[in-house]
């Protein structure tokens, strides 16, 4: 059926394209058929980048689409990075990156650790512990949110009952120096399970025959673990610290469920600041400005991380 259909189709194609086709390698025939994905990548993802860096050097304002759009040259750069608002938003964001990737990366190393062990049951829990990381951010933000009201929230009634202090006293999502810990806590909770397949996956890559060398030469469990099991699962670790880094970097859709930049401008991170910025005061081109400006700070971060795995992977 296969032969006679293809037979009708080459029956059916004009000679000259034929022949065209018939002279195409192999290399000419499978950039024929990624051109159009390439192509619409492109459209997708090139065009809005060179859209945004023109719209940063105007005054372009998205909700007067008709005013006279002029060239500010380099000012809006300027205002950016002599506004001290969007110092602290970096600075926040600076806070967030560091203690969730410092708790993912700990927790997550140490239950892919765990998991490796392969005790009875370890396929369950693994599975159990996959868990957060397949939920939807949007389920995962009212999730919590629900869990850190102070009157009927478990998450409050939990910490009652450990401390003593009253429920309705912890008001994790409008406490100044609670809320920014409540979304580190979520965030963890949500990907730490995301840092530990990434480390176990390190761990199974060891070959079993270097342990067996270290027994040989009578190594005790904790030597193996700081010379064998913890350099060779370094690269898997680094990998997972930028993936993480790069995606915290722009966290928007946790902060603004649990706090929408609250109390305050608390947990005001840089992707919340410049969504204020674009729509809701409607500065489209200085929004694009701040958007370049953390292109290149975390392609730049992000580079020299890659050459520093690069050199941990080469020894």
């Amino acid at each position: 059926m296969l032969n006679r259909t293809a037979d009708s189709v080459a029956r059916a194609t004009p000679e000259p394209l034929a022949r065209k086709v018939r002279g195409i390698s192999d290399k000419g025939l499978a950039w024929l058929f990624i051109s159009p994905t390439i192509l619409l990548l492109l459209a997708i993802n090139i065009f809005p980048l060179f859209w945004a860096i023109y719209l940063s050097f105007t005054n372009y304002r998205a909700n007067r689409p008709n005013e006279v759009v002029k060239n500010l040259g380099l000012a809006n750069y300027r205002r950016i990075l002599g506004d001290q608002d969007i110092w602290i938003a970096m600075q926040t964001t600076a806070h967030f990156v560091f203690w969730t990737i410092l708790l993912q990366t700990l927790i997550g190393f140490t239950l892919a650790w765990l998991i490796d062990r392969k005790f009875r049951g370890h396929a369950f829990w693994t599975t159990i512990i996959l868990v957060p990381m397949m939920l939807s951010p949007a389920v995962v933000g009212n999730f919590w949110r629900f869990l850190y009201e102070p009157q009927i929230g478990l998450f409050a009634y939990a910490i009652s009952f450990v401390s003593g202090i009253p429920p309705t006293d912890i008001q994790m999502l409008s406490n100044v120096s609670l809320a920014p810990w409540s979304i580190i806590i979520v965030d963890t909770w949500m990907w730490t399970p995301y840092v530990m397949l990434i480390c176990l996956a390190g761990l199974r890559s060891i070959p079993e025959y270097i342990y067996e060398a270290a027994e040989v030469d009578r190594a005790s469990n904790w030597r193996q673990f700081w010379s064998i099991t913890l350099p060779m699962a370094l690269p898997f670790i680094m990998l997972a610290v930028l993936f993480r880094g790069i995606e915290n970097f722009k966290m928007f859709d946790m902060v603004n469920l649990l706090t929408g930049g609250g109390p305050g401008s608390t947990t005001e991170v840089a992707s919340i600041t410049l969504k204020r910025q674009a729509f809701e005061s409607w500065r489209t081109g200085y929004s694009s400005a701040f958007a370049i400006i953390l292109f290149v700070a975390v392609f730049g971060l992000a580079n020299i991380y890659v050459k520093a795995l690069n050199k941990v992977k080469q020894r």
